[in-house]
């Protein structure tokens, strides 16, 4: 009697394990965030000349090293600049475009533009499938000479619409870099 009780026992525990391991279950999407290691943003004065290049490259990722920082020249002031961003990932061979990422997945993110200083606004953004700012494009106007900063945030799964200030954007981070700029 009791190898025929221990016997049950060990079928319908056998029973359970079979049937929880069914494959009516599918498994959820895993959308792996790709690994970004660089911003670039282009800033080209609507009066004509050449444009500035913000650069911002952290080829190590979360290694030790800081990202190199790069400013190709100063701003003139009380001007207007069309601004466009770019993201590339330098550690695949070849470079890795994740701007398409962001394009594609417009909805999911969405830049942020913090500015002090000799910017005086960061305005005009281009805007996701649903209508609301993404920012991959922008305008940016200067005020009188002076020093300025520029911090530029991707954010991932942002509360949309929203206010375009950093705690409004909410989501998290996938890159942000701080730029020192001259205006001249």
């Amino acid at each position: 009697m009791k190898t025929t009780i221990k016997l049950l026992s060990m079928l319908a525990f056998a029973g359970i394990v079979l049937a929880s391991c069914s494959d009516d279950d599918d498994p959820e999407e895993v959308n792996e965030e790709e690994t970004i290691t660089t911003m670039t943003v282009s800033l080209t004065p609507d009066a004509g000349g050449t444009a500035i290049i913000l650069k911002s490259e952290d080829s190590d990722g979360d290694g030790p090293n800081d990202p190199e920082i790069t400013v190709s020249g100063n701003l003139v002031a009380n001007s207007t600049y069309s601004g466009s961003v770019t993201f590339s990932n330098v550690t695949e061979d070849p470079v890795e475009d994740i701007t398409e990422e962001v394009e594609e997945e417009n909805t999911e993110h969405q830049l942020v533009y913090v500015h002090t200083g000799a910017i005086s606004e960061v305005y005009n953004f281009d805007t996701d499938d649903d209508g609301n700012d993404l920012g991959l494009s922008f305008d940016l106007d200067t005020g009188d000479a002076g020093e300025a900063a520029l911090q530029v945030v991707l954010r991932h799964e942002p509360t949309k619409p929203n206010d375009g200030s950093l705690s409004g954007v909410g989501g998290s981070t996938d890159f942000s870099a701080s730029f020192a700029i001259t205006v001249e």
